[in-house]
């Protein structure tokens, strides 16, 4: 289900391959949540 503001399965197609893999050390949150988390916060205007 893809709420208003979030990427659509086609955008995140498109930038997946350019966002780094995970490396070594502590496994990275998921790019996707991030990536969504942001739009949220530049859409709202959240401190």
């Amino acid at each position: 289900m893809i709420v208003r503001g979030e990427l659509t399965d086609t955008a995140w197609e498109r930038i997946r391959p350019l966002l780094p893999i995970n490396g070594k050390g502590r496994r990275w949150c998921d790019h996707r949540q991030v990536i969504n988390g942001t739009l949220w916060k530049l859409s709202t205007g959240t401190p």
